[in-house]
């Protein structure tokens, strides 16, 4: 009993957290524009996510100079692969909350799980075509010959890739013992 209490709490936590995330992640990125030092690393707080540093962090790119409209554009285009990962929070939320009730073998549970999985897909497809986007946008008012397009691909976006894969893997995994459990409680 106290065991199933203890899970209960933690899953409770973890979906409370997950939640915390989502309105943490969209705020802090937004405020990173509008507050570069927020999310500069070399003197500053290093709070910017990985698409917002790479483009505060540019040659040429002057944040501080950019007019109100602009930063809002940049906050804007850089939440929507944050967009994709708060999706896949509040999915973790969700299974997490039925955790918490109890519900270990519900049908909908795998389900939250493999969303969650593919929204950190979409996350990295997301980060990696919104790139050349917001690169347009920080640099379109930059004289002729210094405005850019920038395009890359980082080590770490396999591992999550990977990592993605093995979420929807477990998912399915989840599902079958769903099945099972499902099976074995009409025989009961």
């Amino acid at each position: 009993m106290k065991t199933r209490d203890s899970l209960a709490r933690g899953s409770q936590y973890i979906a409370a957290a997950a939640l915390v995330l989502v309105v943490a992640m969209l705020a802090l990125n937004t405020a990173s524009w509008f507050f570069p030092a927020l999310g500069r690393v070399d003197g500053g707080a290093g709070l910017s996510f990985s698409l917002t540093q790479r483009m505060t962090g540019m040659a040429g790119v002057d944040v501080a100079a950019m007019p109100w409209w602009q930063l809002l554009g940049a906050a804007l285009i850089s939440s929507i692969p944050l967009l994709a990962m708060a999706y896949g929070l509040l999915q973790l939320r969700a299974l997490f909350q039925q955790y918490a009730s109890g519900n270990y073998f519900a049908h909908s549970a795998y389900g939250h799980m493999e969303r969650m999985g593919r929204a950190i897909v979409f996350w990295v497809v997301l980060d990696f075509a919104c790139e050349p986007v917001l690169s347009a946008w920080v640099t379109m008012l930059a004289p002729a010959g210094q405005r850019m397009l920038t395009l890359s691909l980082e080590p770490q976006v396999f591992i999550v890739l990977f990592l993605a894969a093995c979420v929807i893997a477990i998912a399915r995994i989840l599902q079958r013992a769903c099945d099972l459990h499902a099976e074995n409680q009409q025989f009961v």
